[in-house]
């Protein structure tokens, strides 16, 4: 007979894999419960009790055992907007995030050319700000001359901006005569002639690297999903996935390297005709929920506007009362593209940041309402959303809009917003708590490289407001803990239209879980930023284990 559950429904189960005794589990569950016992059987979690030996009926020979009352157990993270590719080929680029100064910036280029064959391209992790410089600016192509001119050099940071040296620049065919691409810019200096920087789209259109051989990229897979798993994230939303990313993530997983659950979306080109677009669309040859529990697509992306340097806002930017930011999309094309995607049963996520963004993006979401009115819920989402007022909230709510939010994104660009936007407008970005109390769906991540990557952090972000270097913005959008946690995990799967399988801990659920030796629920706001889980799992298997608490 299966083992008495006091306060928790189980599946039929004679035996459990594996029988966790902790002080708290937090199962994130609609009623709020609270568990002591849980027991896993090929994956899946199979039975929870309010007990501590309340699974004991359940144990066999085989069952392994944790039995740690210090252990406080929650779902596991489900970071909804994390680019884990670029994580992955950071893994073997310059390591630049090391960086205090423009001179160590070159320097570390320059090691890496010591030991590159001539000719070879050169890239460094885009895990980087310049404001982690003294100088508080980018490099130039003329800075990165001066650590090799015999390689070019493609230093790109953060999703929007890059920086190529004077090779790099004759390699990518960029002069002073090459004019500006849709939805980027070209840096020049005052003779004309492009300086290496390049803003928003620019980077996309204008370069081609070799791509890396596909076992080094393996490596980087699986030295990433290390590295999140031991962050406690158990699923992450990949918002920038090519045709060659699905290829890499299917042979990390055939290769049994993917330790975690990825859920791509597949971007979508801002050039060409629409007929070119909707032929890339459809050459695609799948759709939304295309794949299993562990690479399963989520969606199309489309990228609306540019980062904080080139974001459409309504009013001029505070640095340059002559400039707006771009769209990088024309709204009537956008609209066919995504309309196409629409009947074809593919989700549409857009990054738009900029308050500009965002209306024209609403304006192109209530089209495809009107012109779909059996689309399914959560079809539509907004990634970031910076700036939304009340009205903008209030048409993103009626359409049933998802907003996605990334608090490292304003901990780590705080200073760079206040400078390019203003402080009033910087205080405002994210207005979570707002969202949530007028009635959005929202879910949080880190858009890792851009900040941190630790789930913790969001947690924390998400109730102080805090940044890296201009104090709090906006603590009237900070929200409690138990909500940021929800939105770290519960929401997550609610996305994906995966909440019966995943988010919460409950029978019949996937046992993605994080175990932590200090309750993370209650314990004092600062000592969440330091926070490192003991454990975590992934289907019932150690994705996380460094103190040996479960077997290989």
């Amino acid at each position: 007979m299966p083992a008495s559950t006091t306060s928790s429904e189980h599946v039929a189960l004679t035996s459990a894999d594996v029988v966790i005794r902790a002080g708290r589990i937090y199962t994130m569950s609609t009623n709020g419960s609270i568990q002591r016992a849980l027991a896993i059987r090929d994956g899946v979690i199979g039975a929870m009790s309010d007990r501590p030996d309340g699974l004991d009926g359940l144990i066999s020979s085989t069952t392994h055992i944790v039995d740690d009352s210090a252990l406080t157990i929650l779902p596991a993270f489900n970071d909804t907007h994390n680019h884990l590719l670029e994580a992955t080929r950071n893994a073997t680029f310059v390591p630049v995030n090391r960086a205090h100064t423009v001179a160590e910036f070159i320097g570390l280029v320059r090691d890496r050319a010591a030991h590159t064959p001539p000719g070879r391209w050169i890239q460094t992790s885009n895990a980087w700000h310049e404001q982690q410089l003294a100088e508080r600016r980018l490099p130039t192509a003329s800075d990165l001359d001066q650590a090799t001119t015999d390689h070019p050099v493609l230093a790109r940071r953060g999703g929007h901006m890059a920086v190529l040296n004077s090779r790099g620049l004759h390699e990518a065919g960029i002069s002073a005569a090459t004019p500006d691409p849709p939805g980027g810019h070209v840096g020049r200096r005052a003779d004309g002639a492009p300086d290496g920087i390049l803003e928003g789209g620019a980077q996309y259109a204008l370069v081609r690297v070799p791509q890396q051989p596909i076992a080094e990229q393996i490596d980087g897979v699986e030295q990433s999903c290390r590295q999140f798993t031991a962050a406690g994230i158990g699923i992450v939303r990949d918002p920038v996935v090519s045709a060659d990313g699905m290829r890499l993530y299917q042979a990390a997983a055939d290769a049994g390297r993917l330790s975690l659950r990825v859920r791509p979306l597949l971007l979508m080109s801002p050039t060409g005709s629409v007929a070119e677009r909707i032929s890339q669309l459809d050459g695609f040859a799948i759709r939304s929920g295309f794949g299993n529990d562990w690479i399963k697509v989520w969606g199309l992306k489309f990228v609306f506007d540019g980062g904080p340097e080139g974001g459409a806002l309504e009013e001029p930017y505070a640095n340059d009362p002559a400039f707006r930011g771009h769209l990088n999309w024309d709204p009537d094309e956008m609209f066919a593209v995504m309309h196409a995607g629409v009947q074809r049963g593919w989700r549409i996520a857009t990054h738009a940041i900029g308050d500009r963004a965002v209306r024209t993006l609403l304006d192109i979401y209530e089209r495809l309402a009107t012109a779909n009115p059996t689309m399914r819920p959560r079809t539509l989402t907004i990634e970031h959303a910076f700036l939304a007022d009340p009205e903008q909230r209030k048409r993103a709510i009626a359409l049933g809009v998802h907003i996605t939010v990334q608090p490292a994104l304003l901990h780590s660009l705080g200073e760079s917003l206040v400078k390019l936007w203003g402080a009033e407008r910087t205080r405002t970005i994210m207005p979570v708590r707002a969202w949530l109390d007028e009635g959005a769906e929202l879910s949080a991540g880190t858009d890792y490289p851009i900040g941190f990557y630790e789930p913790i952090r969001t947690v924390w972000g998400l109730t102080t407001r805090g940044t890296k270097t201009v104090g709090v913005q906006g603590a009237e959008s900070a929200i409690d803990r138990p909500t940021a946690f929800h939105l770290s995990t519960v929401a997550g799967s609610l996305l994906s239209d995966e909440g019966s399988q995943l988010g919460s801990l409950a029978p019949r659920r996937f046992a993605d879980l994080v175990g932590f030796r200090v309750d993370p629920l209650t314990c004092p706001t600062d000592d969440l930023w330091d926070l490192k889980p003991a454990l975590t799992l992934v289907a019932g298997r150690a994705a996380f284990d460094p103190g040996g608490l479960l077997p290989i």
